[in-house]
């Protein structure tokens, strides 16, 4: 039987449980290993600067079983925002029971109304599993390909 889910953003407290999420995330699709120091602060970091973008959480029964991060992209093409779909992770009993659904329509609600002009998102190349999800929800492969020029 399905649990309860409740959608909600997160607050400061949620802070720790959110960066273990990112570290798990990290280490179950690319094998990275994340310093938690760097990541728990880059977390934190979001709060301090709204400008780039929040946090939502999934709960079941008071416990917080999934999240997703919500950044920002302007489009001059458009003269609207892109909302990047990023660090969507989903406690692994409690996959497959249409909880990254009820965020993305959370998020897809939000963005009703606003100056959004779509969602993006990335997703590992062989992760056949996510990518039917997104396609399930509507969401489309795109003809760009990723690239990445990174300091760290």
């Amino acid at each position: 039987m399905k649990s309860p889910i409740t959608i909600r953003t997160v607050t400061q407290d949620d802070i720790d449980l959110i960066a273990e999420f990112n570290i798990a995330m990290a280490r179950e699709t690319e094998h990275k290993i994340l310093v938690p120091r760097v990541i728990k602060n880059g977390v934190a970091y979001l709060f301090k600067h709204p400008e780039y973008g929040f946090y939502i959480v999934a709960e079941s029964h008071q416990k917080v079983v999934g999240c997703l991060m919500i950044t920002y992209e302007w489009s001059d093409w458009r003269n609207a925002l892109f909302w990047w779909i990023q660090s969507v992770y989903i406690l692994p009993a409690f996959r497959r029971q249409g909880i990254y659904r009820r965020l993305h329509q959370y998020v897809r609600n939000l963005a009703d109304g606003q100056n959004i002009c779509g969602l993006r998102l990335y997703v590992e190349k062989n992760n056949r599993v996510a990518q039917q999800t997104y396609e399930n929800l509507g969401m489309q492969e795109t003809a760009y390909k990723l690239y990445e020029e990174s300091n760290t």
